[in-house]
């Protein structure tokens, strides 16, 4: 039996993996050092100043990584990560042009995109326009070359929901531990 010592190893350019992590963890934490040099995260569970935290105990630079607000209230953030304007979790078409906007920083080969907990959409919308949103997502991703990691927490969600979302993803990687 082998043991890969970092699962992200096996995502090159261009390759979507579908993340199943625990309901409490964000998956920043599990993201290899280098995702840190050129990083779009998609944040649905964290306002920019506890991404810019994450992202400096990682020991990465703010100022190479954006995101893109998910959030039913208000945000205000003036720091070094470079952010759009914030989104509501029901407005998927927001959700979708505030990303297309942002990969104009993700660079090529080798850039990351982190959606850092696909369920919440999932609370908002129906599961098959959130699964549209994020094929499109994992298409622009895949196209640009740049690595893709859709978190899922997979004890929350029926069994049809998540092999809805692993149908698109090139690998699955399971962060639960055990």
């Amino acid at each position: 039996m082998t043991t890969e010592r970092d699962p992200f190893d096996r995502l090159t350019p261009g390759t979507q993996a579908l993340v199943l992590t625990p309901s409490l963890q964000s998956p920043l934490a599990t993201l290899p050092p280098e995702a840190f040099e050129n990083l779009l995260v998609v944040s649905t569970t964290r306002p920019p100043r506890k991404v810019e935290q994450f992202v400096r105990d990682r020991g990465g630079d703010p100022n190479r990584v954006g995101v893109v607000p998910v959030s039913g209230s208000p945000v205000d953030y003036d720091g070094p990560l470079w952010t759009t304007s914030v989104v509501h979790p029901n407005d998927l078409t927001g959700v979708h042009d505030r990303f297309d906007r942002a990969m104009v920083h993700v660079k090529p080969g080798e850039g990351w995109v982190l959606f850092d907990n696909v369920n919440v959409l999932l609370m908002y919308a129906e599961r098959s326009a959130v699964g549209q949103l994020v094929d499109s997502m994992a298409a622009t991703t895949r196209e640009r070359a740049v690595r893709g990691v859709f978190a899922l927490v997979r004890d929350a969600v029926a069994d049809s929901t998540y092999e809805r979302f692993g149908d698109t993803m090139d690998v699955e990687l399971d962060g639960r531990g055990g």
